[in-house]
């Protein structure tokens, strides 16, 4: 494995550190900034409509400036939003940070998810490269509560919380010493600030074009709906699983129940690794080409996540929650890989920051509205039966992917 191949990996970490965060401390940071379900939704929001206008930004900044610089702006960002979010004691104190982590985030995101595609498989599987890329979102997503979970039975809420902030500074060892990252745009010239701007302004009237291309815009409706569905999940399992184990097991002390509902998002993350890792390896294995045939991997995945929902709606024993959680970390794992995948296949390289912004950022809108529809839903009644919210977007998606899938390939780029 190259340096380079391992900076997107490192970055696509960060990123699921970054989308688990929030889930993983909310036991612990809804009473300690006095807020309920529904002002912590708001606080989800809040992060995701940052991580959207972020994410159209980023994107076009990434094909004027490329990989490595995009990397740093996000590992330190994330870092210290984080170190910010973990002194706050009030809720208007972790507003901001929540609103600056978007920007990190979405820088991570964009150098891990537009340099994976050109640097492994030689750049002629992105549907496959993206899949391995994002089996380290999920180990972001498994560690990072996990961690927390940890540290909040040995230290303090701010040293447990700042711990991760360390954690995301260390990937910029390998992201300034790695050698030949992708170059995308080599006549782009930016020696002054007002080249740069140029450039950027240049980048979005190109990128305004994209916005007519049927393929960009399918894949951006797709990741609405998948990104509704995992960042309800990322941020809400905590809260499902707490509410199983005390309908199966009675009277179980705080702790025990905020430990228990915090190891359910970190099983649904093994099983997303899982997916993600056999998504990308398997396809090439026996000679099935994942690029080409995505649409209907995506579409059947949505099928089983809708399948496994229903069955959450009704789980009643800690034990099914545990299988269920792991089921749905294994549904969804391939549906967003390949859907950049597939979208990227259609496009040419030098364009790949501006299409991936585009379609994070409409697909952000899902994240911004829907985990927030169930924090709404809850009050007065159950993580639980607000899940019933996530149906028809599996509906939807499996529908829009099939139509993405049978997109053709544009001469844009």
């Amino acid at each position: 494995m190259s340096a380079v191949t391992l900076v997107a990996m490192l970055c696509s970490f960060g990123l699921g550190a970054c989308f688990s965060l929030l889930g993983s401390i909310s036991v612990k940071l809804m009473p300690r900034v006095k807020i309920d379900a529904g002002k912590f939704g708001t606080l989800i929001s809040i992060f995701m409509f940052s991580c959207l206008i972020a994410s159209l930004i980023i994107g076009v900044v990434t094909d004027v400036i490329g990989f490595k610089w995009i990397a740093v702006i996000g590992f330190i960002a994330t870092s210290i939003c984080i170190f910010i979010l973990a002194s706050g004691k009030t809720y208007r104190a972790v507003v901001i940070p929540c609103v600056l982590l978007g920007v990190g985030a979405m820088a991570l995101n964009t150098a891990a998810n537009t340099m994976g595609p050109l640097v492994l498989f030689d750049g002629q599987n992105p549907a496959a490269a993206n899949n391995l890329v994002n089996v380290f979102f999920g180990l972001g997503l498994f560690l990072t509560p996990l961690i927390v979970s940890f540290l909040f039975r040995k230290t303090s809420y701010e040293k447990a919380v700042g711990a991760m902030g360390v954690v995301l500074l260390l990937p910029l060892i390998v992201v300034f010493s790695a050698k030949g990252y992708p170059v995308i745009n080599e006549g782009v010239e930016i020696a002054t600030m007002g080249q740069f701007f140029t450039a950027v302004a240049d980048g979005v009237v190109a990128a305004a074009k994209l916005l007519a291309e049927p393929a960009v815009l399918l894949a951006s409706f797709v990741l609405f709906c998948y990104i509704a569905l995992e960042s309800s999940f990322c941020n809400w399992l905590p809260s499902f699983g707490k509410e199983v184990l005390k309908k199966s097991e009675g009277a179980v002390d705080e702790d025990v129940a905020d430990a228990s509902g915090q190891r359910l998002l970190s099983y649904f993350a093994i099983a997303m690794m899982a997916g993600r890792l056999i998504t990308g390896l398997l396809p090439g294995k026996i000679g099935f080409d994942l690029t080409a045939n995505g649409g209907y991997v995506i579409a059947g995945a949505a099928l089983v996540s809708a399948v496994v929902i229903f069955m959450m709606m009704n789980c009643r024993k800690s034990k099914t929650a545990i299988l269920l959680a792991i089921l749905s970390g294994l549904a969804f794992a391939p549906c967003f890989p390949t859907t950049v995948g597939v979208t990227f296949s259609k496009f040419s390289p030098e364009i790949y920051g501006s299409v991936f912004g585009i379609i994070f950022a409409v697909g952000l809108a899902g994240a911004v509205i829907i985990p927030k529809m169930m924090g709404n839903m809850s009050k007065g009644a159950t993580i639980q039966k607000s899940l019933k919210l996530l149906l028809p977007a599996c509906i939807i998606l499996a529908i829009l992917a099939i139509a993405l899938g049978l997109t053709k390939a544009s001469g844009t780029g």
